[in-house]
């Protein structure tokens, strides 16, 4: 056998040095032709109550699938935004004959899949089990029942889903640029927040049902072992008798962009990033002639990792870990766009890059090299496409609502490959905006303002509702207070230096709530600075985290850590339980930014840097003097994050005033992670073992 594998290695290594012999590696090889555009195309049908069936049918495995989506076009929602989705989430919370669990229960008896929501509802299944599955979700959208409960906890999912986002640039910039671009009091420009979730009712959820779940517009595609027979068999059966509100299709006045560039900038004070979205309006339904060329253009400019933007921005100058566009068809108007994330201090360098590659697309043409690996990609990829049955009913369904040539997707390449570099640089003239564009930046104003400034376009402010604010709304207020006056304040509305100086010992215990789940958790701190944090799953410790004055350790999941040698020496510098009792000593340096404006009030703002050199940031609440916030910039293995720390719920303990609750956002490039520790018990003076630091 060993003999037998060497002969054939051997034949193979002589067949491919024989191919290279007359191989020309100094040339490129050229892209072979387009492929030759063959699928099947959907069988169309309708039913008497408007609704327009689509069927693809595909034997080679014994399964089907069905999609049914409604074309209601954008909905102004207005002070209750939110309330579509939630009726799509409710109509999965069980129907009128099952419960929810009755109904999860049948689905997966059949080892099916079934979905809903608002734009409509989807079911897959073996061939034998699948006209259950399709009757399952037609009870669903026909029968839902809108229990009280599922109403309150879904509600509550989606504020918890809020208050965990509020802080996160990248989140708060989802919401605004849409909104900044087309107009709060826009289908496009709304978005959810904790007023407009609150204030929704079960009867707007069973209006917005009456309103949108309906036959009128409603297309129901079938893809996979049925006939076009059986498909419509079945859709007669179980919606044939189906009535709702006649849907009119909505017409939206449109939007303009900005007369020049302006430089748009939302504050968040924790991010670590810049959000920069590069964004203006087009009009560009897929019917347009060019549909086409856009689509070579965008791929150009930032639609991978070898486009314009990501080669710029990452690879030549190391800005962000990606930089990408994208431009939307449809038959609205619609968006183009280009993004990246960045580090403050680079924000205003990548912009001006940003929009420099913009502007090259419009002065120089495109070479001929890239256009032709351009279309390549599209050839392979679209040809590559055409092996997944569902995208023939989805050509099927886009022709019907977006009035498309019938001929439209079996021409597509041919029109692919028909743009030239003259129709490249007409269209980024046309759709990618340079000199009247919104640069909408989501990040930490004091560190990018200045440079942004420095580009000479306009600058506004928004809030992170998207409202306009001016620019002194984030600066800080200046104060004559000192930070002498902070401390001995803080000391005082918790208890006093005396009685503060008499602590030896914490232990507080309570829960953690990380990601969905809650977790026991214990801190035990002993004076002048050992700790221990321990926290637990179903009785057993998954975390484990300790300083005993001269060293210490992470320990998670068996994995044991040492702290570095710059935290045990920033850990030994803490001098007591409340270290600000000794800001005055040798070695520290304070000092007073200002009155800064948070969610609870006005704070003051303390600067403190230590012997050690870390700086961290600290806010005291101006009415009652307690610390509420505290934040701190630092890199661990090269990569920069910033941990904020804020304290509520302030309860006696003893002789003192202690938070009770503690909420810990860690904002890193990839993003945020919170964690909020909720205290049951906080004892003063209990007595802890050494062991408690080993």
């Amino acid at each position: 056998m060993k003999k037998l594998f060497i002969t054939i290695t051997g034949c193979l290594l002589l067949v491919a040095a024989m191919g290279q012999v007359n191989l020309d590696r100094s040339k490129r090889p050229k892209p072979g032709p387009a492929p030759v555009i063959s699928f099947k195309d959907a069988v169309v049908s309708k039913l008497t109550n408007g609704i327009t069936i689509l069927v693809v049918e595909n034997h080679k495995l014994p399964k089907v699938s069905a999609t049914y989506s409604i074309d209601m076009g954008p909905v102004t929602e207005g002070a209750k935004t939110g309330t579509l989705s939630l009726m799509g989430q409710m109509l999965n919370e069980g129907t009128t004959t099952k419960t929810k669990a009755e109904f999860d229960e049948a689905v997966d008896q059949i080892g099916a899949n079934v979905g809903l929501s608002a734009g409509g509802g989807s079911a897959s299944a073996l061939t034998r089990y699948f006209d259950k599955a399709f009757a399952l979700m037609a009870d669903g959208l026909l029968h839902p029942s809108f229990p009280q409960e599922s109403f309150g906890k879904l509600k509550s999912q989606i504020l918890t889903g809020l208050k965990a986002s509020e802080k996160s640039a990248k989140a708060i910039s989802g919401n605004v640029v849409p909104a900044i671009t087309y107009g709060l009091d826009h289908p496009f420009g709304e978005f959810e927040t904790e007023a407009t979730i609150n204030s929704i009712t079960m009867d707007d959820i069973k209006k917005a049902y009456a309103a949108y779940i309906t036959p009128s517009r409603g297309y129901l595609t079938f893809v996979g072992d049925i006939t076009p027979a059986q498909a419509k068999a079945l859709a007669e059966k179980t919606l044939g008798s189906w009535k709702g509100n006649a849907l009119t299709f909505p017409s939206l006045k449109a939007v303009a962009n900005p007369a020049k560039t302006e430089i748009d900038i939302v504050d968040v004070p924790n991010a670590v990033q810049s959000e920069i979205t590069v964004t203006n309006l087009v009009s560009l339904p897929m019917s347009h002639p060019d549909y086409f060329p856009v689509l070579l253009a965008n791929q150009i400019l930032g639609g991978g990792g070898e486009a314009r933007l990501f080669m710029n921005l990452r690879e030549r100058h190391g800005f962000t870990y990606g930089s990408y566009s994208n431009i939307a068809a449809d038959r609205f108007q619609s968006r183009f766009s280009a993004t990246a994330s960045v580090r403050n201090d680079k924000t205003d360098s990548a912009v001006a890059e940003i929009l420099h590659e913009i502007d090259t697309m419009q002065i120089k043409k495109v070479s001929a090299e890239e256009l032709k690996n351009t279309k390549a990609l599209y050839n392979g990829s679209f040809a590559l496409g055409l092996e997944n049955p569902a995208r023939t009913a989805g050509f099927a369904s886009n022709i019907l609502i977006h009035g498309l040539p019938k001929d439209f997707y079996r021409t597509y390449l041919q029109k692919i490959n028909a743009v030239t570099a003259d129709d490249i640089q007409r269209v980024a003239k046309k759709y990618f905006s340079y000199a009247n564009t919104r640069v909408v930046v989501v990040g930490k104003q004091e560190q990018v303002l200045p440079g942004l400034k420095a580009l000479g376009h306009p600058v506004k402010f928004f809030d992170k509702y998207a409202m306009a604010v001016s620019e002194n709304t984030s600066t800080v207020q200046k104060t004559d207070v000192t930070a002498a006056q902070i401390v001995d304040n803080y000391a005082r509305a918790i208890g006093g230096k005396d009685a503060l100086g008499k602590v030896k010992t914490i232990v507080s215990t309570g829960n953690m709530e990380v990601m969905g789940t809650t977790l026991p958790v214990t801190i035990k701190e002993e004076s002048p600075n050992k700790e221990s944090m321990v926290i637990a799953m179903a009785g057993q410790t998954v975390m484990k985290s300790v300083f005993d004055g001269s060293t210490g350790y992470q320990a998670q999941m068996g994995q044991k850590q040492p702290m570095s040698d710059e935290e045990i020496a920033e850990k030994k510098i803490t001098k007591g339980l409340f270290q600000q009792l000794f800001y005055a000593s040798e070695g520290y340096k304070t000092t007073v930014k200002g009155i800064e404006k948070l969610a609870g009030g006005d704070a003051y703002v303390l600067i403190v840097t230590s012997p050690g050199g870390s700086v961290v940031t600290e806010y005291y609440d101006v009415k009652t003097s307690f610390l509420v916030k505290k934040s701190e910039t630092k890199k661990e293995a090269g990569t920069e994050m910033t941990e904020t720390t804020e304290y509520a719920d302030y309860k006696q303990t003893g002789d003192l005033f202690l938070p009770h609750k503690l909420i810990q956002t860690v904002a890193t490039p990839m993003g945020n992670q919170e964690f909020v520790i909720t205290l049951s018990s906080v004892k003063v003076n209990e007595a802890v073992s050494p062991d408690d630091f080993k």
